[in-house]
C-alpha cells in the first residue's frame, strides 16, 4: 500500500499504478495558524509506503511526514519504508566549523524516531547522508531516467558537467548514451580574472547537454551555458535530477541561451518532465 504526501501525490500514484499497489486515502490541511493536520483513511496494510518529498516549504514538508510516519507507528504498523524523493536539509552531513547544526543528521533521526524502517532516496545532494541512517538507507539514480528521455530527443550530444563536482553524474549518462564528455574547468588568470573552458573537448556547432543534480538559483549553469554558447554550441540543453529553481532561476537560464530545460518530478515543477515513478517501483520490488 502506499501513502502520497501533499508534496509527492502524483509520483506516489504512477508508483502505486506501476507497482499493482492500493493508494491509501490521506487527508491533510491546515489550521488557520499554519498547523499541520493529517488523517490517514481506509484500511491499512502491515507494510506501507510513504512518498514525500521535502522541498520548499522544506518544514512544512517535512513536519507531514513526520506526522503520517508516526501516525502509523501508533497504527502498530513495523513495516514502513520512506521515498524521500528530495531530501530537504541534505546540504550538511556533518559539521565543518564548531557549533553547526548537522541538519541531514536531525531529519535521519526523526525519520527514524517517526517509524521509518527503510528508506530510498533520489541523487543525494551528499552520498554519505546514508550513512547517518541506522535503518536500511538507499541513494538511487535517475540518471538513467534522464539519458532515456535525452536519447528521444537528440542524437550524439557532449554530455557537459557545469564543474567537476558534477562530472559523476555526466558520465553516468554519457556512459549509457555512449557519446562524449567533459566539464567547464575554471583556471584563475589573476586575482580579478578567472577563465572557464572546457578541459578537453571543442564544442564548436555540437549540441551540448549540461547536467547536474540539483539547480537551485540557477547561476552555475547560467556562466556555463554562456562560456558554451560562446565556443560555438549549437544547441544546449539543461537537464537535472532537482529542480528546485528558486526565485527567478528559470528565467536567467533561458535568457543565458538555453534551448531546453528538463527535470525530474522529485519536484513539482514545470519543467518536471522525465519520472522516476519506474525507478522507484524497480526498487521497492527487489
Amino acid at each position: 500500500m502506499i501513502i502520497g504526501g501533499s508534496a509527492s501525490q502524483k509520483l506516489a500514484a504512477q508508483i502505486a499504478r506501476k507497482m499493482g499497489e492500493s493508494l491509501c486515502p490521506l487527508e491533510t490541511r491546515k489550521f488557520p495558524d499554519g498547523e499541520r493536520y493529517i488523517r490517514i483513511k481506509g484500511e491499512i496494510e502491515d507494510r506501507i509506503t510513504v512518498v514525500q518529498s521535502t522541498g520548499y516549504p522544506p518544514d512544512e514538508n517535512l513536519m507531514e511526514l513526520f506526522l503520517i510516519l508516526k501516525t502509523l507507528q501508533s497504527m502498530n504498523i513495523k513495516d514502513i519504508r520512506v521515498v524521500i524523493p528530495y531530501f530537504g536539509y541534505g546540504r550538511q552531513e556533518r559539521s565543518f566549523n564548531q557549533g553547526e547544526a548537522v541538519s541531514a543528521a536531525v531529519i535521519a533521526d526523526l525519520i527514524e524516531f517517526s517509524g521509518g524502517s527503510e528508506v530510498f532516496c533520489i541523487n543525494l545532494h551528499e552520498e554519505g547522508i546514508c550513512n547517518l541512517f541506522n535503518v536500511p538507507a538507499h541513494n538511487l539514480s535517475a540518471m538513467p531516467a534522464l539519458a532515456e528521455y535525452l536519447a528521444n530527443c537528440m542524437d550524439n550530444p557532449v554530455i557537459m558537467a557545469p564543474d567537476l563536482g558534477a562530472l559523476p553524474f555526466a558520465r553516468e549518462i554519457a556512459d549509457i548514451l555512449r557519446c562524449d564528455c567533459d566539464y567547464l574547468e575554471k583556471k584563475r588568470i589573476s586575482p580579478e580574472v578567472v577563465e572557464t573552458k572546457t578541459k578537453s573537448l571543442d564544442v564548436m556547432n555540437r549540441e551540448v547537454v549540461i547536467v547536474d543534480d540539483i539547480i537551485s538559483t540557477g547561476g552555475t549553469i547560467v556562466n556555463a551555458i554562456k562560456m558554451l554558447k560562446k565556443n560555438g554550441a549549437s544547441r544546449i540543453v539543461v537537464s537535472c535530477v532537482h529542480p528546485v529553481l528558486v526565485d527567478d532561476a528559470l528565467l536567467k537560464i533561458f535568457a543565458a541561451g538555453a534551448d531546453e530545460l528538463i527535470g525530474t518530478d522529485t519536484l513539482k515543477s514545470e519543467v518536471s518532465v522525465v519520472s522516476v515513478a519506474g525507478l522507484v517501483a524497480d526498487a521497492l520490488k527487489d
